[in-house]
């Protein structure tokens, strides 16, 4: 009798523990339902662990909570079928596929033109998403500009030394390029038969003219002598001295008519040259360009007369203003970027050609526009996209077209209307939830 009893509390009892395991797999089944699937392409739904049938990585598994509100979903307005090894063959029902003869499996299409998925948060997820919620608006923008540029010489104030008569330098006073040369400055002394021939022409008729003053003869030839050695650089000063000494020297200084920068230096000893050639070439640094680039982006808002502002890493600490007044129309095709330019006055020789110059144009945009803040936006490559909150735990994405940016804001062109509660922190949660459950619809 005692077997009988110990042997009945035995069987009752592991039928009774059957009973309860059976019950908590049960509950448990109840309370979670889970499937496999693939990072890379979260379409693939498997109701057991294995291989992706696309890329062949490990399923990942996905546990669902009955009791929560699904994780997240892919808008289902439209169903949608693609082949598994490649995606872009897609069918309205369930059908082979022509690529690999498998069955077709589902993905989530949309009959609306810009929202592109729908996700809805489990109240775990909400409990721990912390979203900072952006109503849009519309600001005045104003664009700030960038430029980068040099200082380079100003072509309209580039000149030269010319030889205004036939002759051979025997001496030069310019020792290199580079040296600055002031107006009235010996440069050469040359040795010129022309030159000297009408210097003692000069000399005589002014001897002439003094002892007979009444001679019309004398003073045409006097006057003549004069305007040729004026037209062939010769001063006045010169000429007197030519008639004070009673003859003109062999070799006659050559005296800057201008003031600049040598940039070339033309003249040799010996060298002979003939009426025009240039003995050195000037630039004049008392007037600058500042030539900058703008990028092909920001390349329609620029446009003559606009003020700039220019600061420039020799100069910490300066900054000048000025205008732009060359816009070119042309971008060039290597660098992407479009030329433009500003002259800035430099009497006092501070500015050298070649600096670095940092420029800055602010750019009103002249009208109010809808704007959001671009840490918003996702930019997928493709497309740009906007988390929109719908209600506590809803959010749908939407495409949107985007104009011009200004500091932290970005114009919205299309996609939005004003007062659209968008999420500005914690899109990139919902976008993670959204490749996971389907991905956005292409």
């Amino acid at each position: 009798m005692k077997y009988l009893i110990l042997i009945s509390l035995f069987l009752f009892g592991c039928s009774d523990h059957s009973e309860h395991e059976a019950k908590s797999e049960a509950v448990k089944e109840h309370a979670e339902h889970s499937y496999y699937t693939c990072s890379m392409h979260p379409q693939v739904h498997e109701s057991e662990p294995g291989k992706c049938p696309i890329c062949h990585m490990n399923l990942t598994k996905v546990v669902m909570q009955n009791s929560d509100e699904p994780a997240a979903s892919t808008m289902t307005d439209t169903k949608l079928y693609a082949c598994k090894d490649d995606a872009s063959i897609t069918s309205p029902s369930p059908t082979i596929c022509p690529i690999d003869g498998e069955q077709m499996v589902e993905v989530i299409s949309t009959d609306s033109n810009s929202v592109v998925a729908k996700v809805k948060l489990s109240n775990t997820q909400i409990n721990h998403f912390d979203a900072k919620v952006f109503s849009v608006s519309t600001m005045q923008m104003i664009k700030d500009v960038r430029l980068l540029g040099s200082v380079m010489q100003a072509q309209e104030k580039e000149s030269n030394i010319p030889l205004r008569v036939d002759g051979r330098v025997e001496k030069v006073y310019i020792k290199s390029e580079g040296e600055f040369v002031k107006k009235g400055d010996a440069v050469v002394d040359i040795y010129s038969p022309t030159l000297i021939s009408s210097g003692e022409e000069f000399v005589i008729a002014k001897k002439q003219v003094l002892k007979q003053p009444n001679s019309k003869d004398y003073r045409d030839l006097l006057r003549q002598s004069e305007e040729r050695l004026t037209n062939w650089g010769i001063s006045e000063a010169q000429r007197e001295q030519w008639f004070k000494d009673g003859e003109v020297k062999r070799t006659i200084t050559i005296y800057s008519p201008t003031s600049g920068i040598v940039t070339a230096r033309n003249a040799v000893k010996g060298k002979y040259f003939k009426e025009g050639q240039s003995l050195f070439d000037l630039v004049d640094l008392s007037t600058v360009w500042v030539e900058m680039d703008v990028y092909e982006v920001d390349a329609a808002l620029v446009s003559n007369n606009q003020d700039v502002s220019l600061r420039f890493s020799a100069l910490p600490g300066t900054v000048l203003k000025s205008k732009l007044d060359f816009v070119s129309p042309v971008i060039d095709p290597k660098t992407r970027t479009l030329k433009v330019r500003a002259t800035l006055d430099n009497e006092d020789g501070l500015l050298k050609i070649g600096m670095v110059a940092d420029g800055n144009l602010q750019v009103d945009l002249n009208s109010r526009e809808l704007v959001v803040p671009r840490s918003a936006v996702v930019d997928t490559g493709k497309r740009k996209i906007i988390w929109i909150q719908t209600g506590e735990k809803s959010f749908e994405a939407k495409t949107i077209r985007t104009g011009h940016s200004a500091g932290s804001y970005i114009q919205v062109l299309e996609g939005l209307t004003e007062g659209d509660k968008i999420v500005e922190k914690g899109n990139f949660l919902l976008d993670a939830q959204a490749q996971l459950f389907g991905g956005y619809l292409e």
